[in-house]
């Protein structure tokens, strides 16, 4: 069987190990290390132009500003130097960072290359810095603040409140971070109850402070401990709206006006605003002149924790002309 002209070049190369003692390896290998070591080196004494990522160290004045967004670590560079510099670079953790100085804070929102130059030459040991693979690096800084805010417990999913009061400890946390988000942040400041809170043998339960980013707390989580609120009766009677009646047709209402019962806490009564209150009467459920149909509850007031009707019914009937 022929072989072909790889299988016999490797076979040519091989031929001379093939049944070699165990002695002769050891020579074989060294000169292989040898010669690997030579080409390495020399390889490492040449000069090279690349791109690289630099580290950069922000400095300013730490206690009176703070960066709304994270400022870059590294900036891409192109440079030249020898290969020993350039591998130094990617494997030495201890690589001196470039000191960018910002002064004009909070009102500076950029830095030129111009600007950072200096800094990288004088800080890239054996490297020669080419040029900024980008002319600008955009950075927003506002004032350092602490703002301390009291607690409160967070409205449900629909917008209404828990039918139950806290005790938060401590009663009030400090946020520190940019002015322009501390500032904003809503006092007293809500508080997420977990979906199936488990109550520990206090009564309270341990509940996380979350919080916006670039903001630092003072706590980690809060205890709660949970008492139910009172809740207020208000009786209303109103009159209900006729929904897909004929325009042209009058209906008389028996009776007239429908009672309903809001439920409120306490400091929300004066608040409940009447006007939102809607009970609907719908033209699909009569079947003759004279029916009774079944009021509807169509709106209630947003202060409202609760709504019943307490007129069941309506007679409704067609006015005769």
């Amino acid at each position: 069987m022929k072989t072909s002209r790889p299988q016999r070049l490797l076979f040519w190369f091989a031929r001379p190990f093939y049944g070699s003692e165990q002695g002769y390896w050891r020579p074989v290998l060294v000169c292989f290390l040898a010669a690997s070591t030579i080409w390495l080196l020399n390889a490492l004494n040449k000069t090279y132009t690349t791109r690289i990522s630099y580290p950069v160290e922000w400095v300013y004045d730490a206690a009176r500003y703070v960066p709304v967004q994270e400022l870059p670590p590294e900036v891409a560079v192109n440079v030249t130097g020898r290969g020993w510099k350039l591998l130094r670079k990617n494997i030495m953790p201890d690589v001196r960072p470039a000191e960018v100085r910002l002064t004009r804070l909070p009102r500076q929102r950029y830095v030129l290359s111009s600007a950072l130059r200096p800094a990288l030459q004088n800080a890239m040991d054996g490297l020669q810095l080419n040029y900024l693979l980008s002319d600008t690096l955009w950075i927003e800084f506002d004032r350092l603040v602490r703002r301390r805010v009291p607690l409160t417990l967070s409205r449900a999913a629909d917008g209404s409140a828990l039918p139950y009061a806290a005790q938060f400890e401590p009663a009030s946390i400090s946020f520190e971070g940019p002015a322009s988000i501390v500032n904003a942040l809503a006092s007293p400041y809500p508080v997420h109850l977990p979906q199936a809170p488990a109550g520990s043998s206090s009564g309270s339960i341990s509940v996380p402070i979350g919080g916006p980013e670039r903001v630092k707390i003072n706590v980690r989580d809060v205890r709660v401990r949970l008492r139910p609120r009172p809740v207020v009766t208000v009786p209303v009677w109103t009159t209900p709206e006729l929904r897909d009646f004929p325009v042209q047709r009058r209906f008389r209402l028996q009776p007239a006006t429908v009672q309903v019962q809001l439920q409120s806490f306490p400091e929300d009564t004066a608040a409940l605003d009447l006007q939102r209150l809607r009970v609907a009467l719908y033209f699909g459920q009569l079947i003759g002149p004279d029916s009774v149909l079944t009021p509807m509850l169509v709106e209630t007031p947003e202060q409202a924790r609760g709504a019943r009707i307490i007129t069941s019914q309506v007679k409704v009937s067609m006015v005769r002309e």
